[in-house]
């Protein structure tokens, strides 16, 4: 099976998102652990999910042009630079040195960047990056723990993150289909633009400039844009049809557990429902700034709560408090411990017999799939827009892999009907 797609991911959830996009879309979708050090999974597209979204600049790159090169290497036809729908930066990158890298290496000169994802109330018009209605800069994204979004005018934001110049495919242009966004994307490049930010407001607008990339070398976006690309593969005649097949997954067993660490509006509302449904347990790593205690305190009270309905252990917290814990460790010593406590819990219900797992959050995401050892994710049914459920093998073990800011207020609850 010939690689079509290849995906570089700046976070584990993230990476899920856009895999589940590309299973919708008919392609098989195989999401690799970290930069690969081996031959890759057969698959119509294969997903690097890298950890780089708030490491060092320097760092990111390198990653990143690593899991490129593997990708290249495979026979990948296309490479897609995805990250987050909230454009998740800052000032210093990580999104634009990244982009230039990779610009540099494809030796293209130009790529669109486009975040967009209707479903989730992530559009992008005129330039500006709205969340629900109100702007990003006023959705919340202004208080995040790591990557304060305090502009929404992405064409400034990414501006200031690269040393190429940033044009804009607006509205009016992309309401008038593909073949103008292609002209649009031609006239910026010849015009002396690296980097297209383009405008969408639907799902329509998603298919459309996905099928003005078609044999563009890169792409950068969040996985909306990403929802046009599986037609282009059949158009050439590249990818057959598969249907519902893409999607099959091993039947589910085990003991089932959530664990959240984002500290995102979503997932707080999602951990105030589930108090009423589930075990609950909220660990409050201000009181206890322990990795070890945290872990002790979670496996002692999951010993006689686990079963087939989930319990839900969350190291969650309001702005205020995060702030707080911040301040008293530093802000990377205190989502260190946040990671680490998240991960040890992990590993210790996993030798307790879970086997369903939700983990809540990119950071807490990226800490639990690299202590449990995931090398590789199969990608399988949806369970909300952006989330699927993935299987790990050989570890037997089903994971959904949540972005804090995804799925609906219900979601710990139905994700274990799905």
């Amino acid at each position: 099976m010939p690689l079509l797609l290849g995906c570089i991911a700046d976070d584990f959830t993230g990476a899920t998102d856009l895999a589940s996009t590309l299973v919708k879309g008919g392609m098989t979708a195989v999401q690799v652990i970290g930069v690969p050090g081996g031959p890759l999974p057969e698959a119509d597209a294969v997903v690097v999910a890298l950890k780089s979204r708030t490491a060092p600049p320097a760092v990111a790159v390198a990653e990143s042009l690593a899991a490129c090169e593997a990708l290249l290497a495979a026979g990948a036809r296309q490479i897609f630079f995805k990250y987050c729908s909230t454009f998740d930066s800052t000032e210093a990158g990580n999104i634009g040195p990244v982009a230039d890298a990779l610009v540099r290496r494809l030796g293209c000169g130009f790529a669109l960047a486009n975040p967009a994802f209707p479903t989730n109330g992530r559009t992008v018009y005129q330039g500006h990056l709205f969340v629900g209605p109100a702007l990003l800069s006023e959705s919340g994204m202004e208080n995040h723990p790591l990557t304060p979004m305090r502009d929404a005018n992405l064409v400034r934001v990414l501006g200031r993150q690269t040393d190429g110049a940033v044009g804009l495919v607006p509205f009016a242009t992309v309401e008038a289909g593909a073949a103008a966004i292609r002209r649009a994307m031609t006239g910026l490049k010849e015009g002396g633009r690296r980097y297209a930010v383009v405008d969408a407001l639907t799902d329509a607008h998603l298919l459309a400039i996905g099928e003005a990339a078609a044999g563009q070398a890169l792409i950068t976006g969040g996985s909306g844009v990403a929802m046009g690309l599986p037609a282009n593969f059949r158009r050439d005649g590249s990818l057959p049809e598969r249907g519902d097949s893409a999607a099959a997954l091993p039947p589910m067993e085990g003991h089932a557990a959530v664990l959240a660490g984002s500290c995102s509006r979503a997932t707080l509302g999602q951990i105030g429902l589930a108090r009423d449904h589930a075990p609950t347990l909220e660990l409050d790593a201000l009181a206890t700034p322990d990795a070890a205690e945290l872990v002790r305190q979670a496996l002692d009270w999951a010993a006689d709560r686990l079963g087939a309905e989930p319990i839900v252990i969350a190291a969650s917290a309001p702005p205020d408090r995060v702030a707080e814990l911040q301040a008293k460790l530093g802000r990377e010593a205190a989502g260190a411990l946040v990671e680490e406590a998240m991960a040890g819990i992990a590993e210790g219900l996993v030798a307790r017999g879970v086997r369903r797992m939700v983990a809540a959050g990119g950071e807490t995401s990226g800490a639990v799939v690299a202590r449990l050892g995931v090398r590789s994710l199969r990608i399988g049914p949806e369970i909300d827009p952006g989330v699927p459920w993935t299987y790990a093998e050989p570890a037997g073990l089903h994971l959904a892999l949540k972005s804090g800011n995804f799925g609906a207020r219900d979601f710990f609850l139905k994700a274990f009907e799905a």
